[in-house]
């Protein structure tokens, strides 16, 4: 490795946490938890990557308390994990135990599927699904899922009434205690991609005319009272990360801002409700979000905001997630260069490795001391190393 990247093991403190370097797990599906339950095989996959020098593990999308959060969202999870009931959660306090062993820190990504589950499926199958507006989505867009389940889930269901819709910021609430009780480090809020939040904050599936919609501004409500329902039973000294992106796994050309003052109007509500970071998803971290700026997504959110930001997509490999094919070589000096580059400016504070990360525990060590970093394996995918 050519390039020096001693600025990412600077140490950071956001509220309560501290962070011994910059770089971050991506959380990242795996499907190995039985009944929602991670086992000794997913608490010794953290821990592993605590062990490899990782500053701050985020866990896979993790259901919240509620009976529609998790299912079959068009991917064929089965093996999703969640944060209720006493056997997940004494299972998740030996996944956080073990991080600590091992000097690491770890916040669970809290998860709600909303318009993306399957009806009938998941581990409260007699649920209804929950939509805002009753629309899961528009038709014949680009996106990442198959022909059968997009036309299983095209007609329209009723739009979540209020009780609903509280029964659900109440579910938020109530896991971020969970989570503080078992010791995490903070919370993460998985605010993309097409889910439940991301679906109240998107104009293709809110139409509500009532208090949960309306424009730009008034469609941030929801993702809003989630954070505060969050702050409110993490506590003041947890940090809250909020993952949001533009592209939806309904339509990976979706925009919810199409300038920097629109983007602006979404993440400033956000930002006031109680966020310490975000997570500005997107497919490949050196890209350009608007015209006229280098900026990437987690920049312009670092700049509107004022808060601190994450950049994800591609770390360490050549190619992002959706761009190619998903295997890809080992990204080497030439996008580490375009990391620290973006990251020595100020454009954002933490950078989240996922794949990289998934393919070798140690990753985090070998970057720092200047290892031949080894191409992703396909593989890695259906496994837990």
């Amino acid at each position: 490795m050519s390039c020096d990247v001693e600025p990412l093991f600077k140490p950071l403190q956001v509220r309560g946490l501290s962070l011994a370097n910059r770089i971050v797990m991506a959380p990242m599906t795996r499907n190995f938890s039985p009944r929602g339950v991670p086992g000794e095989d997913v608490a010794a996959y953290y821990r592993r990557r605590a062990e490899g020098g990782t500053g701050l593990l985020i866990t896979e999308g993790v259901g919240i308390d509620h009976p529609a959060a998790l299912g079959d969202a068009g991917l064929g999870e089965s093996n999703l994990p969640h944060l209720y009931g006493d056997e997940a959660l004494a299972a998740w306090k030996r996944v956080v135990d073990g991080v600590h062993r091992a000097g690491g820190k770890i916040v669970p990504q809290l998860w709600h599927q909303g318009v993306m589950r399957e009806p009938g499926t998941g581990p409260h199958p007699q649920a209804p699904s929950v939509r805002p507006s009753g629309l899961w989505g528009p038709q014949a867009r680009p996106g990442s899922l198959d022909a059968g389940y997009l036309q299983r889930m095209q007609s329209a269901t009723q739009p979540m009434t209020e009780s609903e819709i509280q029964d659900v910021i109440d579910a938020y609430g109530r896991s971020a205690r969970h989570a503080r009780e078992l010791g995490f480090d903070g919370v993460a809020i998985h605010g993309a991609h097409g889910y439940l939040i991301d679906t109240f904050l998107w104009n293709e599936t809110n139409c509500r005319t009532d208090a949960w919609g309306g424009d730009r501004r008034a469609r941030t409500r929801f993702a809003a009272e989630v954070v505060r329902a969050v702050r409110r039973e993490a506590g003041e000294a947890m940090p809250i990360f909020f993952r949001f992106s533009q592209w939806k796994q309904q339509d990976f050309k979706a925009r919810l801002a199409t300038t920097p003052q629109e983007l602006e109007e979404v993440l400033g509500p956000i930002a006031d409700a109680g966020v310490d970071v975000f997570d500005g998803s997107v497919r490949y971290f050196d890209r350009a979000e608007f015209d006229g700026s280098p900026l990437n997504l987690s920049g312009w959110a670092r700049k509107l905001t004022g808060k601190l930001s994450m950049a994800i997509g591609g770390i360490g490999l050549d190619r992002g997630f959706y761009d190619s094919k998903r295997d890809g070589r080992a990204g080497g000096s030439d996008n580490i260069e375009l990391l620290m580059a973006r990251f020595e400016r100020g454009e954002f504070d933490l950078v989240a490795v996922g794949r990289a990360l998934l393919n070798e525990p140690s990753w985090t060590q070998k970057l720092r001391a200047g290892d031949e970093l080894p191409a992703f394996d396909e593989a890695r995918l259906k496994e837990l190393v």
